[in-house]
This record gives structure tokens, sequence and C-alpha cells, in this order.
């Protein structure tokens, strides 16, 4: 088996309720977190499958502009 984590480990890490989710409550945290991972991969996969968001894939070298030492 590989390193990444089987979809049910996934799972079960991802039901554990966020602070915010546990506020709103949840009836079932399994299932909401199979379609949480779910979309995560689907947007992951394809870019263009949340028309209102980009996603950006630079690392911080890309992103910081470096200071230079003063002279």
């Amino acid at each position: 088996m590989s390193d990444a984590k089987s979809d049910q480990e996934r799972i079960e890490s991802r039901a554990h309720l966020l602070p915010e989710e546990a506020a709103a409550g949840s009836e079932d945290p399994e299932a909401q977190a199979d379609a949480i991972l779910t979309e995560s991969d689907i947007r992951e996969a394809d870019p263009n499958a949340a028309p209102d968001t980009l996603l950006e894939r630079r690392t911080s070298e890309q992103t910081v502009t470096p200071i230079e030492p003063p002279d």
C-alpha cells in the first residue's frame, strides 16, 4: 500500500468536526466528511470545477519578493 491514506482513513480523520461545524451540529459527521473530501478531490483534479474559485499552485518563493540586504 502507498503512503496515501485510504479513503476510509481520510473520512475518519475528517469526521472529527471543526469547532464551527460542531456549533452548527451534524447528524452524520462521516457522511459530511465523505462529501467534503469528494468535493475537495474533484476541485484538486479539475481547478475549473468550482467556477467562482481559482486554485493557484505556487511556492512561497514565487509569491514573496526577496528583501535585498542593505549596501
